[in-house]
């Protein structure tokens, strides 16, 4: 394992990170995760409710995960939310070690975190933002598909056409995302150059996961065609069909009907953020399960 770029650098013994979804990327799944071999990553929103401090529930996240793993974990921090320099802030106070950011330019942050010896993981949506972070010297890309779950690219690039692409034109590790369930998807993904690979929409579907029931349901029984892209303003979100989704396509989504559909249940109306292979899940098993599955199905040597 010592070999593979990713395992190096963040000290795993897969390359399989756990999205850091919003809402639901909570210290159970972080840690289960972690304990077993990929990178469990936290969410300053997970579980919290709409109106309380970000700031102290990733403290209390945190917290939580150290005291369960002495496993490398990360933390997610979108850098277009009005808490992101303070989450920042945080990160820096508790003493992580990993950082993936995304959904604005990595050029302010980066060099902050790596003063005190974070690693930084950016998300990017086509090789010309991923020229622009490898530029703002962060530790290695993540490649983000229009396949993905919830907010994606602009540039509506496939994965299996983004990931050339990008690895011809960076030398930092590169992590592929978006619609990747099973170990086909991984040997595929590595086979075309990415180094590891990130999964949210598999990891929903998880026994330790912070989603309701309904949502976790609703993503077992998803077909290849159940899910659709709304417009979140100007972003496009990909959701799982539903009375509101397709009655609503230029109706902003917004945090709070996330929430409805993905914390209190409420799909019909609520935004159910799924990949476009949620039809590929089958079945909710316990975290390390799936990483161990993921990884005996890939059938990649590392």
């Amino acid at each position: 394992m010592k070999h593979n770029q990713v395992c190096k650098l963040l000290g795993i013994r897969y390359p399989i990170l756990q999205g850091g979804m919003l809402w639901l990327a909570g210290a159970e799944l972080a840690v289960s995760v972690s304990n077993a071999g990929g990178l469990g990553i936290l969410s300053p929103y997970a579980g919290m409710d709409e109106d309380a401090d970000p700031r102290e529930n990733l403290h209390l996240q945190i917290r939580q995960t150290g005291k369960l793993t002495d496993k490398p974990f990360g933390i997610n921090i979108p850098l277009d939310l009005p808490t992101s320099g303070l989450l920042i802030d945080t990160a820096l106070r508790e003493n992580v070690k990993i950082v993936v950011t995304a959904a604005g330019s990595p050029r302010l942050f980066t060099e902050v975190l790596h003063s005190a010896g974070i690693l930084v993981l950016h998300v990017v949506s086509s090789v010309s933002q991923a020229r622009s972070a490898e530029s703002c010297h962060v530790d290695a890309i993540i490649a983000e598909g229009f396949e993905a779950a919830g907010r994606i690219g602009r540039s509506e690039m496939s994965l299996f056409s983004l990931i050339p692409q990008v690895a011809g034109a960076v030398s930092v590790p590169l992590i592929a995302a978006g619609g990747i369930v099973d170990g086909k998807g991984i040997a595929a993904a590595m086979a075309l150059g990415a180094d590891g690979v990130q999964l949210g929409t598999r990891f929903v579907a998880s026994e330790e996961c912070l989603a309701h029931p309904n949502y976790k349901r609703a993503i077992v029984e998803a077909g290849d065609s159940d899910t659709i892209v709304m417009r979140d303003g100007l972003i496009p979100v990909r959701v799982l069909k539903s009375g509101f989704s397709t009655g609503n396509l230029r109706q902003s989504t917004g945090r709070s009907r996330s929430r409805r559909a993905q914390i209190e249940g409420d799909l019909a109306e609520g935004d159910a953020y799924a990949g476009s292979s949620a039809g590929l899940i089958k079945e909710i098993l316990p975290a390390a399960v799936i990483v161990e599955n993921l990884m005996r199905t890939s059938k990649i040597e590392l």
